[in-house]
Formats: C-alpha cells, structure tokens, sequence
C-alpha cells in the first residue's frame, strides 16, 4: 500500500527467520559419490545393456555456435528408414527416437545413417527365452561375456561429420565488419550520384576549353 501524507511510516518485517530458508550445499562431496555409485549399480543392473540410448549428432543452433556437434535427442524417420529400422523396433534395441525433428542437410542425414548401420552391426540381441530364439537373436557363441565386451564398446557419442575448429573460422575484418558493410552499403547507394556529379564536371571541364 502506497504511503500517503504525514502519516507514520508502516512497520516493514524483514527479520522473516532467513536461516530457515537458506539452502546450503555442505553435501556436495558425499553426493557426488552417492550418484558414482547409483551410476555404477545401474550399469551392473542392466548390463550387458548399454546404460544411455544410441543418440545421433546434431549441430548447435544460432550462428555463434553451429560449428560444434554435439549428441541429439533422437533420430529422425527419415534416417531410420534409410537405414532399414522400423521405427517401432528401434526403441526396443536401445536407439533414441525423435519423430519431431527434421533433416536439413545431407551431410547430417548421411552421418547419421552411417552411425546407424554401424551400431547394428555391433548389436548383439539376447533372445528372451533362451530355447525359442527368433530371427535376428544373437547365437549362443556371441552370447558369451567376450564377445560381448569385444563388439558391444560404446560408439562415440560424437562421431560423424567434422567441427569447424577456430583456426578454419574466417579472420576478422580489418576496422570491424560492421564498419565495412555501413561503407559497402553507402558505396552502392551513391554510386549513382556520384557518377552523374563526375560526368557533370566533366563536361564542365569541356565546356571550357
């Protein structure tokens, strides 16, 4: 409520029992190492399995940023149709899905197609009754802990089409590009006038003689 006239000035409670409300961080250190090890039993509960999804590489968005890559949500329908995966299946066999995304470049498609086909040829399916395994199940032999460990290392998570490093990125304009496009712009924009006034004192300059 606003203050009005010469009145007295209202009572302001700011003591509000702020220890209460601070939160504080002393547990860092011992939570750093309780999420090591829920990271670690996680691993132990699902393996063989992989503990993230198959993700595809994107650039960043924005000027600034689109020479770096880094890991997407999921691939896109386009991709898993060009490298032959239903895409109900897909989630099943631990690849990310992301129907809303779209491809913009070839290069992108290309890579990520690739990508693809290479985790399918390292992807070992356990059947899930051992007696009654179905078409696409791993045999007994590449069931083994071995081969496992041999064909089931991680891919990258980002691997595909090259960054742009800062020593490939173009040098600065000298005086600044701001200055330089301003210069261009007038340039163009009075070249006309300037032509007309040059022809103008020409003949001037002829008409003299």
């Amino acid at each position: 409520m606003a203050i009005k006239h010469n009145q007295q000035i209202p009572h302001n409670h700011f003591r509000k029992d702020w220890q209460r409300r601070v939160r504080t961080h002393f547990d860092q250190p011992g939570k750093k190492v309780t999420r090591r090890l829920a990271r670690r039993a996680k691993a132990a509960a699902v393996a063989p399995r992989p503990v993230d999804k198959l993700r595809p590489i994107v650039r960043c968005p924005t000027i600034k940023y689109n020479r770096r890559v880094r890991a997407g949500r999921g691939f896109t329908l386009t991709e898993l149709k060009a490298a032959g995966i239903p895409r109900l299946y897909a989630p099943t066999v631990g690849i990310a899905v992301d129907h809303r995304r779209q491809n913009l470049s070839e290069e992108s498609l290309a890579a990520n197609v690739e990508r693809l086909k290479e985790y399918m040829t390292r992807l070992i399916v356990f059947p899930r009754k051992s007696n009654k395994p179905k078409k696409g199940d791993a045999s007994k032999e590449e069931q083994t802990a071995e081969t496992v460990t041999k064909i089931g290392t991680l891919i990258p998570k980002v691997a595909g089409f090259s960054e742009i490093s800062k020593s490939d990125a173009p040098k600065n304009v000298e005086g600044g590009a701001y200055a330089k496009l301003r210069k261009a712009r007038s340039d163009f924009r009075l070249q006309g006038a300037r032509e007309k006034r040059a022809k103008d004192k020409a003949d001037a300059e002829a008409a003299k003689k």
